[in-house]
């Protein structure tokens, strides 16, 4: 196993203008598979219950085990066991009769959001793609799983550098030997997997980047563009004042949410790619900030 296999594997391990604009419409073939979990020794068919479980409980914030057998239909025993295995990955904890999710944070770790609305994101990236110019250019990426999906849609191009502080995005980018990769300095936030802070603030200035891809929690006219994070913020706000453009990617959830942090002025945004789920009054005020909108339907 060479470097970047071992890199991936234990990546994997620990994750999952309105106005006088015009609104772009495209269409594409979807999938949808469930979060991520540490794969280690677990059976396919596990693993997908395991998912299904931490779904749950996400939504709901706790289940019995009753609950969990009539929903997934496996027996008490084999329950019992998965919810055994996820308690010692840290992903829940076990009560007397069921589980209930270990914490209620607003921010989900990066490894479990695969499953929300990955369907929408596949559509989103797929448009952002097309958006980076032919021939050489600097591409920088923010952690998150649209952005992962930007990179994984542009896997037969020659002729990028990327710039990222997110593992999991230089971990997509290594497996491709076309891409030349540039990883950030800085502190991990164990939750995003994204390196932080002055070190990673630093490589982004020094750097002339060509287009920002960036991820978000949320993305409004009255808010900007937000993230649960206040030091991520700063750091994704150096790589946005490096950009000469910067395509923003969020699903309808996220427009005309406001997060704790600012990661952006809407004047510092040129596109804004999102889902037909998403609010059109609230990308209507987007787009009056001059935000280009472009809107992906199945």
């Amino acid at each position: 196993m060479n470097k970047t296999e071992c890199i991936a594997q234990y990546l994997e391990a620990r994750s999952t203008k309105v106005n006088k604009k015009i609104v772009h419409k495209e269409t594409h073939p979807v999938a949808r598979p469930l979060p991520e979990i540490h794969p280690h020794a677990v059976s396919r068919k596990r693993l997908e219950r395991m998912r299904q479980i931490l779904s749950v409980l996400h939504t709901e914030q706790s289940a019995s085990l009753e609950a969990l057998v009539a929903r997934l239909g496996s027996s008490k025993a084999t329950l019992r066991r998965d919810l055994a295995e996820l308690e010692d990955q840290g992903l829940l904890v076990r009560t007397h009769g069921g589980a209930r999710a270990k914490d209620f944070s607003a921010e989900i770790p990066v490894r479990l959001r695969d499953s929300q609305a990955r369907d929408a994101k596949i559509l989103i990236a797929r448009t952002a793609a097309r958006m980076i110019p032919a021939g050489p250019h600097a591409l920088a990426v923010s952690g998150g799983t649209t952005t992962r999906e930007v990179v994984r849609a542009l896997h037969y191009r020659s002729d990028l550098t990327v710039i990222t502080n997110a593992l999991t995005i230089a971990a997509e980018c290594a497996s491709n030997p076309r891409f030349d990769v540039i990883v950030t300095g800085g502190k991990i936030r164990s939750s995003s997997l994204e390196a932080v802070g002055p070190l990673s603030e630093e490589t982004f200035r020094s750097m002339n980047i060509g287009t920002a891809v960036l991820g978000t929690d949320g993305i409004s006219a009255e808010g900007g563009v937000t993230t649960h994070d206040d030091t991520e913020a700063r750091t994704n706000n150096a790589m946005v004042q490096a950009a000469r453009r910067v395509v923003v990617v969020a699903d309808g959830s996220k427009i005309g949410e406001i997060t704790l942090a600012k990661m952006a002025d809407l004047t510092q945004i040129n596109d804004l790619v999102t889902d037909a789920t998403a609010d059109p009054q609230a990308l209507a005020r987007i787009a009056r900030a001059g935000v280009e909108i472009h809107v992906v339907t199945p």
